[in-house]
Order: structure tokens, then C-alpha cells, then sequence
């Protein structure tokens, strides 16, 4: 079984971070999760993760410190979700993919639900950062 790269931000604006939720189109429909999207052949995850931002919500980032990635299998695709902690570099978010975004504090982040892949992203993310 492949491995599917997928590239996610855990993006910080004034003490808050940004949380997607999925549209009822997507894969996994309403489940939270920090956005991103699948790396393509030759792009690095850095490239990858810029992009994906910009498609999914017409913002740019700036990637400040790479996290832990988690492995996750759903059904039959094994993904590797690789985390990058960013900042805003613009702001005028449009909601391009997901059915909408909330700004939490960190000690709200545990009350959404979260995608599979996510959850042990997010609990690592308030362990560490609080």
C-alpha cells in the first residue's frame, strides 16, 4: 500500500488558530481539520502546503516550524499527514473548499470533530504549544 503525503498548517493569528471544517462534498463531510492537500510529484511539501492554502483559502503563509507527521489509515488509503506550523502573510480568507472556519483558542481545539488523521495532530499541538 502507497503512502499518501499530505501536507497540513496549523495556522496562528493573534493567539488563535484556524480550523476548517469540511464541506458535505468532501471525503470524511463536516469533520474538522487543518487544511492542506496532497503533495503532487517533484513539489516539495513546502511548495505543496502554499499552494493547497492558496486553492483552498486564497491566502498566502509563511511555514515556520515543521511537526510531527501521523500515519493514518482510512479504509484503504495510508496517509502520512505532515503538519507545519504558519502564519498569516495575508488575510482576506475565502472559503473556497470548506463549509466554513473558526478562529479557536488552543483550549477550545479538542471541542470540534476532528478527522481521524487530525486528532493526534491536534492533541500533540496542545501538549506542546499551551
Amino acid at each position: 500500500m502507497n503512502t499518501l503525503k499530505v501536507t497540513c498548517a496549523i495556522i496562528e493569528n493573534n493567539g488563535k488558530i484556524l480550523c476548517a471544517q469540511r464541506s458535505e462534498k468532501m471525503h470524511l463531510p463536516l469533520k474538522w481539520e487543518f487544511p492542506g492537500g496532497k503533495v503532487e510529484d517533484d513539489e516539495s511539501l513546502e511548495a505543496c502546503l502554499k499552494r493547497e492554502i492558496k486553492e483552498e483559502l486564497g491566502v498566502e503563509i509563511e511555514l515556520i516550524e515543521r511537526l510531527p507527521s501521523n500515519f493514518h489509515i482510512y479504509s484503504n488509503i495510508k496517509l502520512e499527514l505532515i503538519p507545519f506550523s504558519c502564519s498569516l502573510q495575508t488575510f482576506e480568507i475565502d472559503l473556497l473548499e470548506h463549509a466554513q472556519i473558526h478562529w479557536l483558542s488552543i483550549h477550545k481545539l479538542q471541542d470540534l470533530d476532528w478527522a481521524e488523521a487530525d486528532v493526534p495532530i491536534v492533541n500533540h499541538y496542545i501538549q506542546n504549544y499551551k
